[in-house]
């Protein structure tokens, strides 16, 4: 949890993994998504604020996550994908490059992040019954090797 990168993609993670164009437009995680950090299990060096994104297109459903870092610093990523469990690539991610979701219905999905073809991270997304609430819990090893361990908690705006 104490890793900046994590900081920087707590949510992705959340984001981590979206995916399947117009035929999933229906998928309760649709629009956008706040941090809320009292609400999260987040370390010192995680992000302090984030605004997770999910939108359909042609392509397939687009994540993307706009925030502020642990050190005051903007921060940027995303990708697209269809939900087939097939990588894609992921801009904008230090702990990742690729991503790879599948979805397990329309109110959750599983997401493995990785770097140069390693999992580094797995994310596991899940929306709650009022549809109000995203809860995107991470576990795995950052790129040197260090414990990731984290639930970071997303409001609907």
């Amino acid at each position: 949890m104490q890793n900046k990168p994590l900081v920087w993609f707590l949510l992705v993670g959340a984001a981590l993994v979206v995916g399947g164009g117009m035929a999933f437009a229906g998928d309760n995680w649709m629009g956008a998504w706040k941090l809320n950090p009292v609400k999260s299990q987040i370390g010192p060096n995680d992000v302090r604020a984030q605004t997770l994104t999910y939108e359909s297109t042609p392509a397939g459903i687009k994540v993307s996550s706009v925030g502020i870092d642990a050190q005051g610093k903007p921060m940027k990523s995303e990708f697209t994908t269809k939900f087939d469990g097939k990588d894609v690539p992921w801009t904008g991610n230090p702990m990742a490059d690729t991503a790879s979701a599948k979805k397990i219905d329309d109110n959750s999905y599983e997401s493995a992040w990785k770097k140069g073809g390693k999992v580094t991270v797995r994310a596991s997304v899940s929306i709650s019954p009022d549809g109000k609430t995203m809860t995107v819990t991470h576990t795995g090893t950052d790129v040197q090797g260090k414990e990731v361990r984290s639930v970071a908690v997303y409001d609907r705006q």
